[in-house]
């Protein structure tokens, strides 16, 4: 039976909305938690971008929900070691209630301390690299490693949790997905692409559990909805491997006419027909997820979080 959940966007909001909205959807019936790990928003009119473990500590105290982020990236920005530490602080805070999602990254948010930016198959083999040296400081002994990309010496994580952190991992193509299958725990992607299921569960992904996140805008004016998709979250729409490459917002912006209204109605769900909304998770379901993720963009979180309490949810 498919699961539902809540993708809380730290690019459009601050850190004390979104541990607001984690309450309303574990109020909503929302069953767990997605969390966005960004240095930089897409684009200056999302505007935010809020440290994701931080907020991970308040959802903590504020919520019984599991967290994921999706995704963290443990190659460039952050070393795997540290990034270890924070995943499993973050889950002895939630109880063994936390998932890390990781994935290859974007240079939007990697690049920032001036490190070149690789090509994918280098990304792909530093993220495999990455999760070996997590997986084994998880186990809370010392780890000494000394690999093509990551030197560590005498480190230990003194807190960790009872059970190792899952890792899962974010994949949009085939390569990345037989990665996923092959050092993941679980996978995650962003669209109901039963190709890329099977291949990960044929590839050694077996039943380990297979995530989606979507974004939905609600509101009682289906054009209003169109536009303010399209003024957010455009940079969802723009074509091929730019959402890896591209290196600051304004790039992003730059790009921003060639996303239409037309394209917005054509991907994004809008509006408040509920039956629309339920037919957009229910692809998920056969397409052979275990878990949907979705996320209203724009402001009204609260609206949202009644019409998917009292519309979408009980027909799920």
């Amino acid at each position: 039976m498919l699961e539902y959940g809540y993708f809380l966007a730290t690019e459009e909001h601050g850190p004390a909305e979104l541990v607001e909205q984690a309450r309303m959807a574990e109020q909503a019936g929302f069953q767990s938690l997605w969390i966005s790990d960004h240095y930089h928003p897409w684009n200056s009119a999302q505007g935010q971008s809020p440290f994701v473990w931080s907020v991970i500590g308040a959802l903590s105290e504020a919520v019984s929900l599991p967290v994921e982020t999706a995704v963290t990236c443990p190659t460039v920005r952050m070393h795997p070691a540290v990034v270890a530490q924070a995943a499993a602080t973050g889950a002895v805070l939630t109880n063994g209630r936390f998932r890390l999602g990781v994935g290859s990254g974007e240079a939007l948010n990697e690049h920032i301390l001036g490190d070149a930016w690789p090509p994918a198959h280098i990304r792909l083999e530093m993220l495999e690299e990455a999760v070996l040296v997590m997986r084994r400081l998880f186990t809370g002994e010392e780890v000494n490693h000394h690999g093509t990309h990551y030197t560590v010496e005498n480190a230990r994580l003194y807190t960790v949790p009872d059970e190792p952190v899952p890792i899962d991992v974010s994949a949009f193509g085939p390569k990345a997905a037989a990665l996923a299958a092959r050092i993941g725990d679980g996978y995650v992607t962003v669209a109901p692409d039963e190709a890329m299921v099977t291949q990960f569960r044929k590839g050694g992904g077996g039943s380990k559990p297979v995530s989606g996140g979507t974004k939905v805008c609600y509101g009682p004016d289906e054009d209003e909805a169109v536009r303010t998709v399209r003024r957010l979250w455009f940079n969802d729409l723009l074509p091929g491997e730019m959402g890896q490459i591209l290196p600051t917002p304004r790039h992003y912006e730059q790009l921003a006419p060639l996303v239409t209204e037309d394209m917005v109605r054509e991907k994004v769900v809008c509006g408040d027909d509920a039956d629309e909304h339920v037919a957009g998770l229910k692809a998920y379901a056969d397409a052979g997820f275990d878990r949907v993720y979705v996320n209203q963009i724009g402001p009204d979180q609260r609206g949202f979080f009644d019409f998917y309490r009292t519309k979408v949810l009980p027909q799920l």
